[in-house]
């Protein structure tokens, strides 16, 4: 795998994936996107996936990252369909430069939508989803994803006895 990295005039950040012994991590301006320093990033998507017990149905990933969380909630034989959102399609061009985010873009029961997840939860219907994962960035990069109006949102569009992963 080629190194990655550069800087983008539009958002004014500088984008790398790191290498690590197994799945690369994402760092964005100095900031990691995934933890490292404790667990690698394959370990960490593993274990919040587990965290949620048995999943199925239909499954809300918040911040797509590079896709390892949707990728793994979607190998699930009893899910339906993964809908993931990003919001910085810097993201998604490192991602699809990434080996191990392959299946996001090659999965069928994976939905990518490129938008604010805070705006982009507000088009789903009252108990859509199963399953949330909510892996949003730093609050000091998006503090309303910490809000209260969007915990609001995401408990409006979980079914009953659903959960959320935060």
């Amino acid at each position: 795998m080629a190194e990655i990295k550069f800087y983008s005039e539009k958002t004014r950040k500088f984008y790398r994936l790191v290498k690590t012994e197994t799945w690369p991590y994402l760092e964005i301006s100095g900031i990691r996107m995934h933890r490292a320093d404790t667990l690698d990033p394959k370990t960490d998507a593993i274990s919040k996936i587990m965290s949620l017990g048995k999943i199925y149905g239909i499954v809300l990933d918040c911040c797509t990252g590079l896709g390892y969380t949707a990728i793994l909630a979607a190998r699930n034989k009893s899910v339906k369909k993964v809908i993931t959102i990003e919001k910085d399609e810097n993201v998604i061009l490192i991602a699809r430069q990434n080996p191990y985010s392959r299946e996001l873009f090659e999965n069928e029961k994976i939905e990518l939508i490129i938008g604010d997840a805070f705006l982009e939860t507000q088009k789903f219907k009252d108990g859509y989803f199963n399953f949330i994962i909510h892996d949003p960035p730093r609050i000091s990069i998006a503090p309303e994803l910490y809000s209260l109006e969007f915990y609001r949102q995401l408990f409006r569009i979980l079914k009953r006895n659903g959960k959320i992963l935060h």
